[in-house]
């Protein structure tokens, strides 16, 4: 098993295009990993070693999380490369779910940008630590100060920078170790010789005004070093190592290594870093919830004798069947052991376990905390938690984003429908993210996601994979439905037709919720004087719920309503579950018509980047889709607008930026909310629903 102290569980995370996954490939390489290089775009079409899928290698962007470990000295260092694209936010959401810490990589001139700042926010939202990398400082225009100043206001992040670079663009020579302030070159076709040397004299007033910032910060954190620092002593790396690792540890501090992964620069020293600075799972506080004890709130250790606890946070299907990949938390795990799922009992032998370098495994005996492992002949869903059946623990699961576009699918032949329903059951149970379901009306199958792209690779993957090919509807926006006023309901639900019947009354009220609070159901049980029985309430909270998955416009699901049960009546034989539940239902229906129902669209975040002659043009055409302009900056002569945009709005966009800016224009994209419609949009949005009943 693994020395837990020299254990590092590390993400790399980043917009896209920021050289993530090229940055992987260079660790892997000068860990030992690997002993070649291969870049996302090479000419022979192998692609990156955590790119595996030939999707992945054809586009040059990475659509799956792919995990793998290395060494670096002492240290084992398990690490997850994840998807730039917003498309696939849910595989970084399941890594930065397991993960002690992480690499926040940035572009040195590009710098912050919108998908940056979503990796940050689920970075805060797991509460993981991070080191900063900016990447790409050999570009033209890179300015790693920028970078760090857009950290600090655009992230509220507090960082500091370790590595300065020596020269800039073409210029890069190498970078200046601020710790110890000795500069590094990194030498031979792939930078794998390291020589440290004194700094060169041009540079050296530039890193003693960063060494004593550097110390500035840390000063903050430990009073003996401020001490020295306004006495203006020399505080050592080994004086300053200790404190900066519990500032990172505690969020409060975010070391910033600069380099360029494709030039072979500065890798090391952020390889270095992660050692240093990010935490081992013993440093890391980790709760379970015991279900056999009132969901009490469970402090995990990391004794490999205490009960096993394992979180499976990924599902792929390989050619021996479903891959699981488990995190372990507590207790440890031997091939041929059983473990039980505790969101549903079933128990489980491991067959086999293994470690993960991309799509290669390596057989091992057993593993420990801390420990990221994968194993077959599992059946569970992502988010499960095992343990070995002593104890009945659960550990908060992840967080799933709401899909806001949808697409109608159906295999093209007859024949394909088996291996299309199988590629659509595996895939849901990868992802989150993908709902499938069916329209009862016309019978399609549905399938909803993040953004084009998400679904487009899932159909790919159904004609590659399972050799079906698929015909595919016009895409469509997942609206939502809400209330604007509260609505009294009074609702006596009766049947008798022999036999015994079905009674039940509710009365009580919805109101909605406002949007901002993102809560979508919220039921209120204020009975008294038991006028309905306690055992009925669950049934009537059930019957809100079913119906409100059906507005009464489009059909789309209601949102944001809250509801509240305070009077009601039963018959002392013909209540039941299911009268209550019928009753609750069509309380529902007939309030939602009275309760001045209205359509909410997704609104999206949009980054615009173009050449900055274009400038007008991309702003007219934003203006043209709805788009409520945010922020426009002009940096290194091009224009970036960050805007809020109708999803609806937003198909054929890409066609539209590229052909007005002769193919410069990029842009990037992201779910930030539901908003109501205008009137004017709702009555189009009714019209086409309707018309597209009769047809």
């Amino acid at each position: 098993m693994t020395n837990i102290s020299k254990l590092r569980n590390i993400g790399i995370a980043a917009h896209i295009d920021s050289g993530k996954t090229t940055l992987t490939e260079r660790i892997l390489f000068y860990t030992g990993k690997i002993h070649k290089i291969t870049e996302v775009r090479s000419k022979d079409g192998s692609g990156p070693t955590m790119d595996s899928m030939d999707l992945e290698r054809e586009k040059g962007i990475t659509i799956q999380s792919a995990a793998t470990y290395a060494t670096w000295g002492e240290n084992s260092i398990n690490i997850i490369d994840t998807p730039g694209h917003i498309d696939f936010t849910v595989e970084v959401e399941r890594a930065l779910r397991v993960l002690d810490g992480a690499v926040l990589v940035l572009c040195a001139v590009s710098g912050v940008q919108s998908q940056s700042i979503t990796v940050d926010r689920q970075m805060k939202r797991y509460k993981v630590p991070r080191l900063a990398f900016i990447n790409k400082s050999d570009r033209s225009g890179a300015n790693p100060d920028k970078v760090i100043t857009q950290l600090r206001e655009k992230l509220a992040l507090n960082p500091v920078m370790f590595t300065m670079p020596m020269g800039l663009e073409e210029k890069l020579a190498g970078v200046i170790d601020l710790l110890n302030m000795e500069a590094v070159y990194f030498d031979g076709d792939q930078g794998v010789d390291i020589r440290r040397t004194e700094i060169p004299a041009e540079f050296l007033a530039e890193a003693k005004e960063r060494r004593n910032l550097l110390v500035e910060k840390v000063s903050d954190f430990d009073d003996a070093i401020a001490e020295k620092f306004l006495m203006e002593e020399e505080v050592t790396a080994a004086e300053l190592k200790p404190v900066i690792r519990k500032a990172v540890i505690a969020l409060e501090l975010v070391p910033v290594f600069v380099g360029t992964a494709i030039k072979n620069k500065g890798v090391q020293l952020l390889l270095d870093g992660v050692v240093d600075y990010l935490p081992s799972p013993e440093d890391m506080d980790y709760h379970a919830l015991d279900a056999n004890n009132d969901e009490e709130e469970v402090h995990l250790t990391n004794d490999p004798n205490k009960t096993p606890v394992l979180l499976a946070f990924k599902l792929e299907d390989g050619k021996y069947g479903q891959l699981t990949y488990m995190r372990i938390y507590q207790g440890k795990v031997t091939k041929g052991d059983f473990i039980h799922n505790s969101s549903n009992d079933k128990k489980y032998k491991v067959p086999r376990l293994v470690r993960m370098h991309a799509n290669e495994m390596q057989d091992i005996e057993e593993a420990g905390p801390g420990d990221i492992v994968a194993t077959f002949g599992i059946d569970c869903s992502s988010g499960d938690t095992f343990t070995d059946g002593t104890k009945k623990y659960t550990m908060e699961t992840m967080f799933v984003p709401t899909p806001v576009i949808e697409l109608t699918v159906a295999p093209k032949d007859k024949s394909g429908q088996v291996n299309f329903s199988k590629a659509l059951n595996r895939f849901q149970k990868e992802d989150p993210t993908l709902r499938v379901s069916r329209d009862e009306e016309t019978g399609d199958t549905i399938i909803k996601g993040m953004g084009e792209l998400h679904l487009e690779i899932y159909v790919e993957r159904i004609k590659r994979e399972y050799n079906t090919e698929v015909v595919v509807g016009e895409p469509k926006v997942a609206y939502r439905e809400a209330i604007n006023k509260r609505v009294d309901f009074d609702y006596t639900h009766k049947k008798q037709s022999g036999g015994s019947g079905q009674f039940g009354r509710v009365a009580g009220y919805f109101e909605p919720i406002p949007l901002e609070t993102g809560v979508n159901y919220e039921f209120s049980n204020k009975i008294v004087g038991g006028s309905i029985p306690r055992e009925y309430i669950p049934a009537v909270d059930k019957g809100f719920q079913e119906q409100l998955q059906s507005g009464v416009l489009i059909d789309q699901p209601v949102v944001g309503v809250k509801a509240e049960i305070n009077d009601g009546s039963t018959h002392s034989v013909d209540s039941s579950d299911m009268a209550f539940k019928l009753a609750a239902k069509a309380a529902v229906r007939e309030a939602l018509v009275k309760a001045s129902p209205v359509i909410l669209e997704p609104i999206m975040k949009l980054e615009v980047s173009a050449p900055e002659e274009f400038q007008g043009v991309v702003i007219g055409q934003l203006n043209q889709r709805r788009g409520i302009i945010v922020n426009t900056a002009i940096e290194n002569n091009y224009v970036v607008v960050d805007c809020e945009v109708p999803l609806k709005e937003m198909f054929g966009y890409s066609t539209d930026i590229r052909s007005a800016t002769q193919g410069k224009g990029e842009f990037s994209m992201e779910f930030l909310k539901y908003s109501q419609v205008p009137k004017s949009v709702q009555d189009e949005i009714i019209k086409a629903y309707q018309e597209s009943k009769k047809d």
